[in-house]
């Protein structure tokens, strides 16, 4: 979280938001990246508080991203359900100060546990559900309209992180790079079939899986986007996480059985999108150049320890040299 946002954020902010949804005192932090994330109790059920600044999202925004949630939540599919506060509000809103806003939303708990990537559970039947899970989520996205008053998502390529100049401001050929890729996903085809809204963000810390199915939450980077890139994203993590240091032959190893387990559990329940394939390599790439722009924009340098330096370093190559993190055989 910015220094700037982490002097606003004051245990009373806190304490608001938690007799807001009728949740207990003791909480457990998980995350404070882009969100500040926490575990909390409603009588005795876990549930999820996630307090965000107006920096980051908006109103509107997170409302979006709260009625798609629900849709999908009475669709079957695996993924929290949003709760009201005790005003009848999905979103509590509270000032911060400097004219910016702090807004609360609770959502449920979803079942089952963290699978981390050198896990034995990371493997083909996990691959396989991570799939069925994204191929149902676009299926029976197909069908949504956001509720009435509802505003809609962005688009992707309203993502401000691609405004890479913002962040790294004399790094040139990163800057046209960015420019040119850009241009070149702006060209692909939009049909109902191939694009619509998306998580966008469906790495493995952003699901847990009960043994059998995969349940994924963290809607926050939600947009409208290729389905391509969401079958991107679970690769290109699973490659930075766990093949960082691995050949290249051994990437494109991991790559092609990766897929071919995903593949089968996608298709369960969406058709591919056509070209996928052929457009996974600009999703990898478009993934590097808003990962490189979030760090610098989260992490200040005198904050960076080694391991950040060199994912840095290994971004801003493949970024360069226009290269995807992984070639697919």
């Amino acid at each position: 979280m910015e220094k700037s946002v982490k002097i606003l954020f004051t245990e009373d902010i806190l304490r608001y938001f938690l007799e807001s949804f009728h949740l207990q005192t003791e909480v457990k932090k998980l995350g404070d990246f882009e969100n500040y994330v926490f575990e909390a109790y409603r009588g005795d059920t876990p549930v999820i508080l996630r307090i965000t600044h107006s920096s980051h999202r908006n109103k509107d925004e997170i409302l979006a991203e709260l009625d798609w949630m629900n849709y999908l939540n009475k669709q079957k599919v695996n993924c929290p359900e949003a709760f009201t506060s005790s005003k009848n509000e999905l979103i509590e809103v509270l000032p911060a100060g400097n004219g910016s806003f702090f807004y609360a939303c609770l959502f449920s708990k979803v079942p089952g546990s963290p699978v981390k990537i050198k896990s034995p559970k990371f493997n083909h039947q996990l691959f396989h559900a991570w799939g069925k899970a994204i191929g149902q989520m676009h299926s029976v996205t197909k069908e949504y309209r956001p509720s009435k008053e509802i505003k809609l998502r962005p688009s992707w390529e309203e993502e401000e992180l691609l405004d890479i100049e913002t962040y790294v401001p004399n790094e040139k050929e990163i800057i046209k790079n960015t420019k040119l890729l850009i241009d070149e996903l702006k060209s692909l085809p939009r049909t109902k079939d191939n694009f619509g809204l998306i998580h966008s963000d469906i790495h493995s810390g952003n699901f847990f899986y009960d043994g059998e199915c995969v349940h994924v939450f963290d809607f926050d980077d939600c947009s409208y986007h290729w389905f391509a890139s969401d079958i991107a994203i679970p690769l290109y993590y699973s490659v930075l996480y766990g093949y960082h240091s691995a050949s290249e032959i051994q990437r494109e190893q991991f790559a092609m059985n990766f897929l071919s387990h995903f593949i089968k559990g996608y298709e369960e329940h969406h058709s591919l999108p056509e070209d996928w394939k052929e457009q996974l390599p600009l999703f990898f790439m478009l993934r590097d150049i808003t990962l490189y722009s979030v760090l610098h924009k989260k992490i200040s340098p005198e904050e960076r320890d080694e391991e950040i330096n060199q994912m840095l370093e290994g971004l801003k190559l493949r970024i360069i040299k226009k290269e995807p993190i992984v070639k697919l055989g």
